[in-house]
């Protein structure tokens, strides 16, 4: 779908009405804010700018970017690719087609870390930690600096994502090792912790068309969308250290079937909130 503009080079508030009202008739809820993150990219400048200048002139340049955004948005682009970075636990990590965008949700998993840190005695010596699935990198770098303490390796199976997870982790400071295997196929660290956010879309559920933009590999999973992460709970089984403890994120409908299964290879739930489920070792 292309996108018919002003033929004039228009003002920052006049542009913003005429994309907001484009991006609405696809049926984008939100449109206005999407509207804005794209101006206030392209001008490099933030969204309190455009509110404080409204009458200022677009430069025909910019103008020309902005539409060629706004062409991508309309089309469904998550606005994360269009702009380069999505915002995770209050730091910006660095996207592209090549992974997975953070979502809120995931956020769970650090914030059970974080209760499953406080109550143990993970701190001496360090922990290791490995981040299973890692894509842009988010959770595993987030753990590394939020936790310093710990060892954190970075996994994934595409490259392309592990050189994304790179960048963010040298941008951010986080001092981790990036490791490229098929979940733990390659690795030979013990773990003590295994967080992982892996895929399990199932192909029949209802989903946004801005999922199609994103890679394949990082969303859908067999067997109810449930099929990767049984995996990574057999494998944990042969590959941790005693008492190891593994956090996934799952729909809350797949909960009780994925502890049912974890039942079977030594897993005991010992904690859950929203998308994210603790298991601890105890083989």
């Amino acid at each position: 779908m292309s996108v018919n503009l002003l033929p004039q080079t228009p003002a920052i508030k006049d542009w913003l009405i005429e994309a907001s009202s484009q991006l609405s008739k696809v049926g984008i809820f939100s449109a206005r804010l999407d509207a804005e993150i794209i101006l206030a990219h392209v001008l490099n400048k933030n969204r309190t700018y455009l509110h404080a200048h409204p009458e200022q002139i677009i430069d025909s340049g910019q103008y020309k970017i902005a539409n060629y955004s706004l062409n991508q948005r309309v089309n469904h682009v998550p606005i994360a690719y269009i702009v380069g970075h999505k915002e995770f636990y209050e730091r910006e990590f660095i996207v592209t087609p090549a992974t997975l965008i953070p979502r809120p949700e995931s956020e769970d998993i650090i914030n059970v870390l974080k209760k499953l840190l406080q109550s143990t005695t993970y701190q001496m010596p360090p922990a290791q930690l490995i981040d299973v699935g890692t894509g842009c990198g988010c959770l595993g770098i987030t753990a590394k600096l939020e936790f310093p303490f710990l060892d954190v390796t970075l996994i994934d199976i595409s490259n392309d994502a592990l050189k994304i997870a790179a960048q963010n982790a040298k941008k951010l400071s986080a001092d981790t090792i990036i490791m490229q295997s098929d979940l733990l196929q390659n690795c030979t660290i013990k773990p003590d912790i295994i967080i992982a956010n892996l895929p399990y879309v199932d192909k029949t559920w209802n989903r946004s068309p801005e999922t199609d933009y994103e890679p394949k590999l990082a969303l859908f999973a067999d067997d109810h969308g449930e099929s990767i992460i049984k995996t990574i709970i057999i494998q944990a089984n042969h590959s941790f250290s005693p008492n190891g403890h593994i956090i996934i994120e799952a729909d809350p409908t797949q909960h009780e079937s994925l502890i049912k299964y974890a039942k079977k290879y030594f897993f005991i739930p010992i904690d859950r909130l929203n998308y994210a489920i603790v298991f601890k070792h105890q083989r």
